[in-house]
């Protein structure tokens, strides 16, 4: 479809926000709310409307404004590699321009509904993790492969914009509230098995584009393939830390779920290590993409159940 139509330019400027990773960053800082709504309590509905919207619409915004400020800057290596030349700046489909006013404005928009829905600190929290993003990560990608955990810092960081929405305290304490450093930790260490397998599997196309990926180095892709197994492991005991931050909404169903989960994972790393092949790294990447939604899915299951009951 030609950009001049309306439609063409939605879809376009819609898919510059990469829409799954934002769906995803929303998804945690939800359940990051609701788990320490539920621990501290004291919410009436007009509390949970009000904070539920601000924190979904603005970790929305800012997170699509933080990616299209990503696909602004890396559009020339983007248009290099085979998986990318398609996306809207390499394509002509948008202007580098319009992406960077798009992703300044979304990230504006969305800190300033997290600031008046939510309150300073969830939207201080989103305005450090979009700025990290796009200061930080992202011109550290052609320069060291240590980018992939600097960048699971920012990923990790809206988590804490819902629990900094209820957790109580003045100024910078909602930072330390145990549920949202739990949850923190747990994305944080979840993204390197994640990101790792996505760098075996796309390792020639990061190449093309000149980023310094951990297989730059290890050609063989068993460095790789034992991190995964490694921080695969140190999941389990992570996810579960969360359960011990909330010990009257988390129990037994959720630790049941970290270990089963994270043990998927290890096995599907332990593949990779004995055969890393772009198959195997495939499973580890679907492994991940289908650990994290579970396992929020069972936390906020067992919260509620646990609430109300």
């Amino acid at each position: 479809m030609p950009t001049d139509r309306p439609a063409g330019v939605l879809s376009a400027c819609i898919e510059v926000t990469k829409p799954g990773i934002t769906r995803l960053v929303t998804i945690t800082a939800s359940v990051g709310l609701i788990l320490a709504g539920l621990h501290y309590g004291g919410l009436h509905l007009w509390d949970w409307l009000r904070l539920a919207t601000g924190v979904i619409v603005g970790t929305a915004l800012a997170a699509g404004g933080a990616n299209a400020l990503n696909q602004w800057y890396e559009s020339e290596r983007d248009a290099r590699m085979r998986r990318t030349s398609t996306r809207p700046i390499p394509s002509g489909r948008l202007t580098s321009r319009a992406v960077f006013w798009l992703g300044t404005g979304l990230i504006v928009s969305g800190t300033a509904v997290l600031y008046i829905l939510c309150g300073t600190m969830p939207a201080l929290i989103a305005l450090v993790s979009a700025g990290s993003y796009i200061i930080l990560y992202t011109p550290l990608k052609p320069l060291t492969i240590w980018n992939t955990l600097v960048g699971t810092v920012p990923g990790a960081l809206p988590t804490m914009i819902g629990t900094a929405a209820v957790a109580p305290g003045i100024g910078f304490e909602p930072l330390s509230d145990p549920i949202g450093l739990a949850l923190f930790s747990l994305m944080m260490v979840w993204q390197i098995p994640h990101f790792l397998a996505i760098a075996w599997m796309c390792r020639a196309d990061y190449e093309l584009g000149g980023f310094r990926m951990l297989p730059a180095i290890d050609p063989t892709g068993k460095l790789t393939a034992w991190i995964i197994v490694g921080s695969s492991l140190l999941l389990i005991p992570v996810s579960a830390s969360v359960v011990f931050t909330a010990p009257s909404l988390l129990g037994w169903p959720t630790i049941a779920a970290c270990v089963l989960l994270g043990l998927l994972l290890v096995g599907l790393g332990m593949r990779v290590a004995l055969h890393p092949t772009e198959k195997t790294a495939r499973a580890v990447f679907i492994g991940s993409i289908i650990h994290l939604p579970v396992l929020l899915l069972v936390m906020v299951t067992e919260a509620v159940v646990r609430s109300i009951f």
